[in-house]
């Protein structure tokens, strides 16, 4: 052994003794950047599988600058104190599902109208990256919040312990709904009446008859056991569920321009295969329930379009209402781009 490898072991050793560790080089440079986002969702499902890509994206795009750390199921706090998080700054981002933040901002209760969004998957997606999309996520700037993206979620459908056969069944049968005047609404244009649960309380209630139905993805359907004690199921595809990405302004400021482009680009990008994920979710869940005790049946077009004709004004009304002259100017733009894309 020389007397300089002797040197080096003694050294190492006295550095470990007194806790002092040195190196020569880092084993990988810390990004100029970090987004700790936070999220509902397990690392199983959608969301969480394609915003795990979008971070790997985005590090390789700006070899490194910009990092993402994910938290999922809820580890940073439920939907509302992550929201708030991001407005105050303790937190970078989060991806909510849109429904959990009317309250917050109104005019993103636009997606609680029922057929808001064209049937037709890519079609929709248009819509979601045209002018209605911007303007939607351009109503979070006054809330504190800079809205990057829209993603989607799934589509809801019909669910009751009566039958669902045509558009006269929905007379007098009772659904649980979230507490939204527009999907209130949106039952009442049926005859139907609508009552705010709290979804924890959902499956009890359906199965002691406190309300005759409900309204969800087929995932979902699926995940809580609802078809368990449900005997009609209708796949109508009447609602739609959006997630938002949100970013705190300040952080999101502070990025070089070309580094919030590759952030918005990388959450268009994976738009297909997050749909393609979710279809596939969606159809394991479809097959799951068809082996249940439960009568499964597809909306024709044109069921849903009578549907659609029954259930819109009323929705639409009720949206304004609570919007004001900011959603009656949404509700114009998206009339606009839905009419051009048909």
């Amino acid at each position: 052994m020389t007397a300089f490898n002797t040197i080096t072991k003694m050294t190492r050793r006295a550095m470990l003794a007194t806790g002092v560790v040195f190196m020569t080089a880092p084993l990988s440079s810390a990004a100029d950047f970090t987004a700790k986002i936070g999220h509902l969702e397990s690392d199983k499902q959608s969301r969480h599988v394609h915003l795990v890509k979008v971070g790997e994206l985005v590090k390789e795009r700006t070899n490194g600058a910009v990092e993402f750390q994910i938290f999922p199921s809820g580890q940073l706090g439920n939907q509302r104190q992550m929201t708030e998080g991001v407005q105050l700054g303790t937190l970078e981002a989060t991806v909510s599902p849109a429904a959990f933040i009317g309250g917050f901002n109104p005019a993103v209760s636009i997606l609680d109208i029922p057929f808001l969004l064209p049937a037709d998957a890519d079609t929709a997606q248009k819509l979601r990256e045209g002018e209605f999309g911007k303007a939607l996520l351009d109503s979070f700037a006054t809330k504190g919040v800079v809205g990057v993206a829209l993603w989607p979620n799934g589509m809801k459908n019909f669910t009751s312990n009566k039958p669902l056969d045509n558009l006269d069944s929905f007379g007098g049968q009772k659904f649980r709904v979230m507490d939204s005047k527009i999907l209130i609404e949106q039952f009442n244009a049926l005859g139907a009446s609508a009552i705010a649960l709290p979804f924890g309380e959902l499956y009890t209630s359906l199965q002691t008859g406190v309300v005759d139905g409900q309204e969800n993805p087929l995932d979902t359907i699926q995940r809580m056991k609802f078809h368990e004690v449900q005997q009609h199921l209708v796949i109508s595809e009447h609602g739609a569920m959006e997630d938002v990405a949100l970013f705190n302004p300040v952080w999101w400021n502070s990025l070089p321009e070309e580094y919030r482009t590759i952030i918005t680009d990388a959450f268009a990008e994976v738009v297909p295969e997050l749909r393609a994920h979710k279809a596939k979710a969606v159809e394991a869940a479809l097959e799951a329930i068809k082996q249940g005790d439960i009568s499964v049946r597809v909306a024709s077009d044109e069921e849903k379009a009578a549907l659609r004709d029954k259930m819109y004004d009323k929705a639409k009304a009720a949206y304004i209402e609570r919007a004001g002259d900011s959603g009656k100017d949404l509700i114009g733009i998206y009339e606009k781009s839905y009419s051009a894309l048909q």
